[in-house]
């Protein structure tokens, strides 16, 4: 998921509107002065004291459109990441006996490292600064934290080495202000990164304060990225002017060359903001606006956080033990203090309190519960099944991991399924995808992975009936054009993926099979 920020606000003078996500928004006049449009015209920035600069489409944009394809102004591990080499970030397993850097000593996967001495690896600059301190021990590297030091420590060299990609840094939003406030962050960012940077390796040509605004910069704007399990942050130059929504209308994804393409998940209407979503869309309303607040530094109100039901997928709804019918919603889901009610016999009433507390325990069972075995997720959904709505977002992470295991998991293998089984991973497909099309509709990795999923035990269902001839030639039409919606939607959206990742891999797998698909032609005639 990417993770936002805050947009900044503007100082004039603002009339009052609303946006196409019924979010207040203080604009001002919407006149060319105003606004800047792209060379292409695909969107405009505007500026609101509400929410800053964002972006509109400055015409209609069709699904799958990219909108951005962008380099990254700096990339680097994650904060509290575990050792990984600093030129192409595969993890270090044991630094005892891991191969160091000739001239600065810090761990790298071999001395031929691809992202030896280039710009968004372990680049010739940094390497000097850190020849000059003493060799990192495994305790600086580990319990120490001194990977979180290395990507503020490339945002500030870009002064010297790239002033161009400094100054657009400098227009990006820190919250100092309000960081400042939150002790555990900013003391955090003083011990491991700003101390570690000034007083440890000598770099005192910056401040304390504009280097916990670097921490700001990456904190608030940073996006996750990286390919073959690898998993660290940059920065780009523009992405981060597009606007947060919990169900946003924009998918994106990187490269090997940790470029981020950011695609329209749906048309985007001339005149509606650009949005992506800096929470997961997994979660519930409570989670994600908690993450929000704690790390973007702002409260969602959103149309899908506003409505109790978060547009009827009831991804937060528990199931009433009064009345067995209802289900326990929020009263006022902007308000995390506000209590929770039955929608059916409306006597049962809930405390906020108690429901954080019954879903972190959840939570944490599910945590300790073997996401790959499949008997220990169905008896988790079997336990809590009286307690939490089916589409609870606990249920559905369960669930969606079920998906993927059935078929795949040893002793689960696709063909060696029963029936039963075979329906079972149709089923929770089918409740998948009535949720994820809710919450990212369109082009999105949710929805083009759990496709290609679906249609394997349809095809073996319907294709066993067929061989024991228990099936009619009208109903193996019917299946059979199923079958295809699903493969022709999954490979459109899973072939945008990066190459020879695990999603592109099955967005191919999709392509052939759908190749496959001409043989029963030859069957049953066209379908």
């Amino acid at each position: 998921m990417p993770r936002g920020k805050k947009h900044k606000k503007s100082n004039g003078k603002s009339k009052r509107k609303t946006n196409h996500h019924h979010l207040p928004v203080d604009s001002k006049d919407d006149s060319e002065d105003d606004n800047h449009k792209t060379k292409d015209e695909l969107y405009e920035i505007q500026t609101s004291e509400t929410i800053g600069r964002y972006l509109v489409a400055s015409r209609d944009i069709d699904q799958s459109t990219a909108i951005f394809h962008e380099e990254a102004l700096v990339v680097g591990p994650s904060q509290d990441t575990q050792p990984l080499c600093l030129g192409c970030y595969k993890a270090i397993n044991d630094l005892n006996t891991s191969t160091r850097c000739l001239k600065c000593k810090w761990p790298l996967c071999g001395n031929d490292c691809p992202g030896l001495h280039t710009e968004h690896g372990h680049s010739i600059a940094e390497c000097e600064i850190l020849s000059k301190c003493t060799q990192p021990t495994i305790k600086d590297l580990t319990i120490h934290k001194a990977y979180n030091a290395i990507v503020p420590l490339r945002c500030l060299l870009l002064k010297s080495h790239n002033p161009e990609k400094w100054n657009v840094l400098q227009t990006f939003e820190a919250h100092n202000s309000i960081r400042k406030k939150l002790t555990y962050i900013w003391e955090s960012n003083q011990k491991y990164i700003v101390d570690r940077i000034r007083k440890t390796w000598k770099v005192e040509e910056f401040t304390d304060d504009e280097i916990h605004s670097v921490c700001g910069f990456l904190e608030v704007n940073a996006f996750e990225v990286g390919q073959s399990g690898i998993s660290i942050r940059a920065l780009y130059p523009n992405v981060f002017l597009v606007a947060h929504d919990c169900i946003p209308n924009t998918s994106h994804n990187d490269n090997e060359n940790y470029q981020l393409i950011v695609r329209a998940a749906a048309k985007i209407n001339k005149g509606q903001l650009i949005t992506l979503s800096y929470a997961n869309t997994l979660h519930g309303t409570m989670r994600r606006r908690e993450h929000l607040r704690a790390a973007k530094f702002f409260d969602c109100i959103c149309a899908r956080c506003s409505d109790p039901t978060e547009m009827g997928t009831n991804m937060s709804s528990l199931n009433c033990p009064k009345c067995t019918k209802g289900t326990v919603i929020s009263t006022k889901p902007l308000d995390d203090r506000a209590d929770w009610l039955c929608t059916n016999c409306t006597q049962y009433s809930v405390p906020h309190d108690i429901i954080d507390k019954l879903l972190e325990r959840i939570q944490n069972e599910l945590d300790s519960t073997r996401m790959d075995s499949i008997v220990e997720l169905e008896d988790f959904l079997k336990k809590y099944q009286k307690v939490l709505h089916p589409q609870h977002y606990i249920m559905i992470a369960a669930k969606y991991s079920l998906s993927q295991l059935y078929g795949k998991a040893p002793g689960y293998v696709i063909h060696q399924l029963s029936e039963d089984l075979l329906r079972r991973k149709r089923d929770i497909c089918k409740e998948l995808l009535n949720v994820f099309d809710k919450i990212e509709p369109g082009y999105s990795r949710l929805r083009g992975v759990t496709m290609y999923e679906i249609h394997a035990p349809i095809m073996i269902l319907f294709t066993r009936r067929f061989e024991a001839n228990s099936i009619q030639k009208k109903e193996v039409k019917a299946e059979l054009k199923q079958v295809v919606r699903y493969l022709r939607e999954a490979s459109k959206i899973l072939n945008f993926e990066t190459e020879n990742s695990m999603e592109n891999i099955m967005g191919k797998a999709a392509t052939e099979a759908l190749e496959r698909m001409k043989d029963w032609e030859k069957i049953i005639g066209k379908f």
